[in-house]
């Protein structure tokens, strides 16, 4: 396992290289930790079942517990999701940011990653660090980078101790700026649902869909 110092979200300094080598780990099926603007996150390919496994495994984490999936935009969205109009609503108003949309997936998202349901957890993290690396990459996982039932990891360094070497590349960007986990949204035959109430409101979700 190795840790990259990327600097600060408002300065990040890993380089090109250091990036692509990183992208190599998730394509040989590794486990990288990235920073979010909520909390650390555990980034796997999402097409490769194996490495989603490691991210079970790493986490202890129940494989009846489905994971979310974290894009770079709305077009990588698209691909992955089955979006209705009160998706697209929410993207465009809460996107890049802390919000997890869970609506119907497209049918090449593997089962194991949504634990065999129709539907996936899906955002677009609001960080410069984690978007550029799905940009270079593509959709990877996104859950908090500690073990099951442990508190959410904020800074670096209690995701190692949770996590060790089950991860081969940990990326320091300092505290997570938000420091709590996204809301998530459930969208369902026209009807919403608030599954984790987060950094984004209730109220602020309804008056948007109801505007």
């Amino acid at each position: 396992m190795r840790t990259i110092d990327c600097g600060r979200e408002e300065d990040i300094r890993i380089s090109d290289a250091q990036l692509r080598e990183v992208v190599e780990e998730l394509r040989d099926g590794n486990l990288v930790v990235y920073p979010t603007e909520t909390v650390y996150g555990i980034g796997a390919n999402i097409y490769d079942e194996n490495a989603v496994k490691k991210v079970y495994l790493a986490k202890n984490r129940p494989f009846d517990m489905p994971l979310s999936v974290a894009v770079s935009d709305l077009s990588m969205m698209e691909e992955i999701a089955q979006m209705d109009d009160d998706a697209y609503l929410l993207a465009e108003k809460f996107l890049p940011g802390p919000l997890t949309i869970i609506i119907k997936k497209r049918p090449d998202v593997p089962d194991i990653v949504t634990a065999m349901s129709q539907k996936v957890g899906i955002r677009i993290p609001d960080h410069p660090l984690a978007l550029r690396l799905i940009r270079e990459f593509g959709p990877i996982v996104a859950t908090s980078a500690n073990k099951h039932s442990r508190p959410d990891a904020v800074a670096l360094q209690e995701a190692v101790d949770d996590l060790g070497d089950m991860v081969s590349t940990y990326l320091d960007c300092g505290t997570c700026a938000l420091g709590a986990p996204s809301t998530i949204v459930w969208l369902m035959d026209g009807e919403v649902e608030i599954i984790r109430q987060g950094a984004i409101s209730r109220e602020e979700i309804e008056a948007v869909l109801n505007e």
